[in-house]
């Protein structure tokens, strides 16, 4: 399925069904390769931008919100092909949605207060004085 299309489909859907799907999506483009830890990693850097707002406040808002995840940098014709993948990334959204459903102190956290992350072989403007988590190909900040 082309990325454009599971867009639209987050667009008519109801609210938690989006969420998942825009979530799912994130995760799969940005760390599908990775282990099951740094896909949860992602899905909670979204989940924590959703709560603080600053970046929309649902998770659609918040993975297309301009240059922040993939799924604005990514081209729109981009085929979403691997099922297996992408089903792993729909099983770690709906648990990462369902732990973000919890009150804040029974929650679990993979990088605690992370707000931002980046390829760990890149160091953007905005990590210098942040001391980060590497977890596969990805280091996690707490920049806000």
């Amino acid at each position: 399925m082309k990325l454009a299309m599971l867009l639209w489909l987050a667009s008519v859907l109801p609210q938690h069904l989006a969420d998942q799907t825009c979530l799912a999506t994130t995760v799969y483009l940005e760390a599908r390769s990775q282990p099951t830890i740094g896909q949860k990693a992602v899905a909670e850097v979204a989940m924590r931008r959703r709560d603080q707002g600053r970046w929309g406040n649902t998770v659609c808002d918040v993975v297309t919100a301009p240059h922040q995840f993939a799924t604005t940098t990514t081209s729109k014709s981009y085929d979403i092909a691997n099922l297996a993948a992408f089903q792993k990334a729909w099983n770690i959204a709906g648990e990462s949605i369902q732990n973000w459903s919890l009150p804040a102190d029974e929650r679990h956290f993979v990088v605690p207060h992370a707000n931002h992350f980046a390829t760990a072989a890149v160091s953007p403007a905005w990590e210098r004085n942040h001391t980060g988590i590497t977890i596969g190909a990805h280091t996690f900040y707490a920049v806000n």
